[in-house]
């Protein structure tokens, strides 16, 4: 019997994108919930929502890494993945994602692994995203190829039992440092990364990569001093 799955959608103001997100994925094999998390009640992507069957969920924090942490904590099913709402993630994953759940706790899209790629880096994104990969891999010792992608499927309570805090993008290195404090097992997977709808990135590259700078100090302590 196929595991079914509850996609948490993190969203703000995507309403050009939303819609073909959706019915990409409402009747997907492996999915039976799907929960959008918007910013505010007057989001642009409400509207949107309410033409598909899905949960609806006004975000009590803000910031994307809020958005995800509040989604799982609603979710039914004992599997969730990250899933954005920008069309850059591919739903045909979610068959090798749930696969792999048998074997680990955590499973990590990659961009860079393999035969990976993307449509949507550009040369400071990839540039960064390959010096915070190699500084978390040989600092901090966790074993992923991608770092910065947040295409993860995993177990929803041992999620939820992580006790995550960020609040914004810095959840990308909070989620695997904390999975390897508490020695969850994990693995990433190859896969290619679309264009996005819109072609707006919404990463602020200056000040996220400060905060993820920052978060990796922290993480560094947390792991090894305490």
């Amino acid at each position: 019997m196929t595991e079914k799955i509850s996609l948490i959608i993190p969203c703000k103001n995507e309403v050009e994108s939303l819609g073909a997100v959706l019915n990409e994925v409402q009747n997907n094999e492996f999915v039976d919930e799907i929960i959008v998390v918007v910013d505010n009640e007057n989001d642009n992507s409400i509207p949107v929502i309410n033409d598909f069957n899905c949960k609806l969920i006004i975000q009590k924090g803000k910031g994307y890494g809020s958005a995800i942490i509040e989604g799982f904590r609603e979710a039914k099913n004992k599997f969730g993945c990250i899933y954005n709402a920008d069309y850059s993630f591919d739903p045909r994953y979610l068959g090798d994602l749930t696969n792999l759940t048998k074997q680990y706790d955590f499973v990590f899209g990659s961009r860079y692994g393999g035969k990976g790629g993307s449509d949507d880096d550009d040369i400071v994104t990839f540039t960064g995203n390959r010096i915070f990969t190699f500084i978390t891999k040989y600092i901090l010792g966790i074993k992923l190829s991608d770092i910065l992608f947040t295409y993860v499927l995993c177990n929803v309570e041992k999620f939820n039992k992580l006790d995550l805090k960020s609040a914004d993008f810095k959840l990308c290195i909070e989620l695997p440092t904390k999975i390897k404090k508490n020695n969850y097992t994990y693995i990433d997977l190859e896969m290619y990364e679309r264009k996005r709808y819109d072609g707006i990135k919404k990463v602020k590259v200056i000040k996220d990569g400060l905060l993820i700078s920052y978060e990796i100090i922290k993480s560094f302590i947390y792991l090894y001093f305490k």
